[in-house]
């Protein structure tokens, strides 16, 4: 034991040690911008669909593991600002229901990324704003922060008398629980696809990176920059303008291999959420047509932050700028046969993660495969530009990574609550290469557990391998710890897996049955 508390405490003074390196290279605050995909693909990075983001990744260090902490906007952006699990922020589900909305946003008093730095940097938040708060953040004079929001564009939009992308032809209802006890019709986007005939000079993001970029040549030079530029794109509704919407065709891409296909172990409770309510309806072929259309937004959403990159350039504040591209979560789009996020599965809860240090901080890696969380950037960015961390954060600095060093962490959780309402939840634990998953409908529970080194696709749900059982139960251990430990709402039987087994005892093979 002794031995065991000598090493943590070796380590521990090793990346404390790393930081300071890290932060005595810099003598100054640097700009930080933050640009925000909404519902990108990790994976279709770096295949030619994304020239500029590939671009930036050469400056930047990759961390080819990160995870958003809830795979949905409001959760996943109030975990990112306050770097906090969303059991502790509140904020677990985008409130959209009146009876559930106090579950969308974050308590007051929390401490965010706005509140800590805009009375020193010159701060902007330019497109979506889906980081909820109960305090109003946005809408309150008081704020040192510039808002340019969705409303701004629809008023643009209104004065420009052009119709916004989207409408009615985009959207369906599927079946959605309100406070875990009723269902309800709802609409939401489906993956229907068409031109947007306006034309992209009036498409949300192009609008997006003009004040964005108005923001740059508009900035007190006399402060740093904080810029979060928050872009759509691509999530749907997939109201396209040309030349994007006819830029891709099916010889253009290999579609993966899970896109259309419903595995055997995954789980049927799906079929209670939008994910495989709709999701389920469309054919491999129709998904590859539909995959077309979403890469052409992945291609508009790289050709506006090229526009913004630029403009960093051109303002001579590019090189000595702490940048970060990630996304709020991922999108199915047909793997597993489930549509939209809302789910653990890699396409929906994998984030790219690509961090451009200031010219003055230098990294001695390039690529990470540690596995990391978006919580873990708030308090990189604190101690990076060395602001003093007001609150004991679930996530934690990564400067002791780009050291080569590493961070004493053993996982990393995910959750999801219900969509517009509580409804149907999930609870996710990484660890290594394995991935353990909790879906819970009403009083039922379907468990999940893959390997991601050897089943990337996440086709082999191992809980049905006996050799696989005390994997499951440590997983399992770490879940309860973490839901415990963070006040969830929820708990896990101890009976959990006895149940699951018996109820689905199809799935095991006869030579496999755990015992």
């Amino acid at each position: 034991m002794k031995k065991l508390i000598f090493k943590y405490g070796i380590l521990c003074f090793l990346a404390l040690l790393s930081q300071v390196a890290i932060l005595a290279q810099s003598s100054k605050q640097s700009s930080v911008i933050i640009i925000m995909a909404d519902q990108l693909r990790a994976d279709v990075l770096g295949k030619g669909f994304t020239p500029n983001i590939d671009a930036l990744q050469k400056e930047a260090v990759s961390f080819n593991r990160a995870y958003c902490a809830a795979p949905l906007c409001a959760p996943s952006r109030a975990s990112f600002f306050t770097g906090l699990y969303p059991n502790r922020t509140g904020s677990m589900i985008n409130p959209w229901e009146k009876d559930d909305e106090v579950y969308g946003n974050t308590k007051a008093g929390i401490a965010n990324l706005y509140g800590l730095m805009d009375t020193q940097w010159d701060s902007y938040h330019v497109g979506k704003q889906h980081f909820f708060t109960e305090d109003k953040m946005d809408k309150n004079p008081s704020t040192n922060t510039k808002w340019i929001t969705q409303e701004s564009y629809s008023q643009w939009m209104k004065e420009q008398g052009k119709p916004k992308p989207g409408g009615k032809i985009y959207k369906d209802v599927a079946p959605e629980l309100v406070s875990s006890t009723h269902t309800q019709l709802r609409s939401y986007s489906t993956p229907a696809t068409g031109l947007y005939k306006e034309g992209v000079d009036f498409f949300l993001d192009h609008y997006i990176a003009n004040e964005a970029i108005k923001a740059i040549k508009n900035r007190d030079v006399n402060k740093p920059m904080l810029l979060n530029a928050m872009f759509l794109a691509p999530h749907p509704p997939f109201s396209i303008p040309e030349p994007y919407f006819s830029k891709y065709h099916l010889n253009d891409f290999v579609l993966p291999e899970n896109v259309g296909e419903w595995y055997p172990g995954q789980s049927p409770l799906q079929m209670y959420n939008l994910t495989g309510f709709i999701g389920s309806r469309y054919s491999r072929d129709q998904w590859g047509q539909i995959w077309t259309k979403y890469l052409g937004l992945v291609k508009l959403l790289d050709d506006e932050v090229g526009r913004l990159i630029a403009a960093l350039k051109e303002a001579g504040i590019y090189e000595q700028s702490t940048i970060l591209f990630t996304a709020d979560h991922g999108e199915m789009l047909g793997s597993h046969s489930l549509w939209q996020k809302m789910c653990m599965y890699e396409e929906s809860a994998r984030v790219p993660f690509l961090l451009k240090l200031p010219q003055s901080v230098k990294s001695s890696i390039k690529a990470s495969n540690e596995v990391i969380s978006l919580i873990d950037f708030l308090p990189t960015v604190l101690a990076l530009n060395g602001i003093k961390n007001p609150n004991k954060m679930d996530g934690v600095s990564l400067l002791p990574l780009l050291q080569g060093k590493p961070i004493e962490r053993k996982a990393i959780f995910l959750q999801y609550d219900g969509n517009g309402s509580l409804g149907s939840s999930q609870r996710c634990v990484v660890m290594g290469e394995y991935k353990l998953t909790v879906d819970m409908f009403k009083d039922e529970a379907y468990v999940e557990l893959y390997n991601l080194t050897k089943d990337a696709s996440e086709k082999e749900n191992l809980v049905f391998n006996k050799d696989f059982a005390s994997k499951t139960d440590e997983l399992l251990f770490l879940l309860r710890e973490h839901m415990k430990q963070t006040g969830d709402r929820l708990d896990l039987p101890k009976t959990i897996m006895q149940t699951f087994l018996k109820n689905y005892k199809y799935g095991i093979q006869k030579s496999d049955k755990v015992q």
